[in-house]
């Protein structure tokens, strides 16, 4: 199984690592640590040399009840970090987490090659057509409403099954866009209880049935630092054991704060066969 990045076939037989570049001061674990283009191009640096396929660059945070960002905060915040991390590092794949069509445009335009759409495309009418037009590579994720809303939609008959159906609906408008490589996202901790994160994944291998390459974001969630009881800085543990847990169950791409955790649990797991 292969992914087509700006012409670059990357290999995801073997999982790889996406980490995690968030230019928002809100979000839940790292929110306000890159408030400079310069501090983000030190963790880009970090990560690659940690061993990341994919760096994620997001400038809207998507927790529970975020704050809303305008559209033109949110280009200032991503559009100057993505073309900074593209000349500096010319092999970098970058991917953008946003949900809207004009930031997505203008950060291929800068550098990336990956859209991350937390909404699937729901929240932008306007951003199947415009992934299509850019031959991007599109991460559509699960979640019901908004980052506002989406706590209050939690409601499912069977949530494993709840979300097959809706990536086979949105996988075939996606492809009828026009658009070629998708990923994607059961979206942890996006409208579904801790109690249904953990049902989701432990029934993880039937998203493969949906023939697509699997991207789980765990890292550091509230399902592992509400269940355990510590906070975000000490859920490192919780992720490693979740995400391990995630690639016996078919993960394809780990999104993770931690890189370096990440690729040392792929590494150890590949040694198994």
């Amino acid at each position: 199984m292969t992914l087509n990045c700006k012409g670059h076939l990357v290999d995801i037989s073997r999982p790889q690592v996406m980490g995690i570049l968030n230019i928002t001061p809100d979000s839940f674990y790292d929110g306000g640590q890159l408030k400079t283009t310069d501090k983000a191009l030190i963790q880009a640096e970090r990560m690659l040399n940690e061993g990341a396929t994919f760096l994620d660059i997001g400038g809207y945070s998507t927790k529970p009840n975020a704050s809303e960002v305008s559209l033109t905060e949110e280009l200032r915040r991503v559009v100057p970090v993505i073309e900074a991390i593209s000349q500096n590092f010319p092999k970098a794949l970058l991917s953008v987490d946003t949900f809207r069509s004009q930031v997505a445009q203008a950060a291929i335009e800068s550098g990336a090659c990956i859209i991350n759409d937390v909404s699937g495309g729901q929240l932008d009418h306007q951003m199947f057509s415009t992934a299509a037009q850019l031959k991007a590579t599109f991460v559509m994720m699960h979640m019901k409403g908004s980052p506002q809303t989406m706590m209050q939609n939690c409601s499912y008959e069977d949530v494993t099954k709840d979300l097959i159906l809706y990536f086979s609906e949105r996988i075939a408008l996606a492809h009828a866009a026009g658009i070629l490589d998708i990923i994607i996202d059961p979206g942890f901790g996006f409208s579904k209880t801790v109690e249904q994160n953990f049902e989701l994944l432990n029934k993880l291998q039937l998203l493969a049935h949906l023939d697509k390459p699997i991207l789980v974001g765990l890292s550091r969630k509230s399902m592992i630092y509400n269940t355990l009881g510590v906070d975000p800085n000490e859920a490192l543990t919780g992720t490693i054991c979740l995400n391990t847990v995630a690639l016996q169950k078919g993960a394809n791409i780990l999104r993770v704060h931690d890189v370096k955790e990440a690729v040392q649990s792929v590494e150890l797991l590949a040694q198994m066969g």
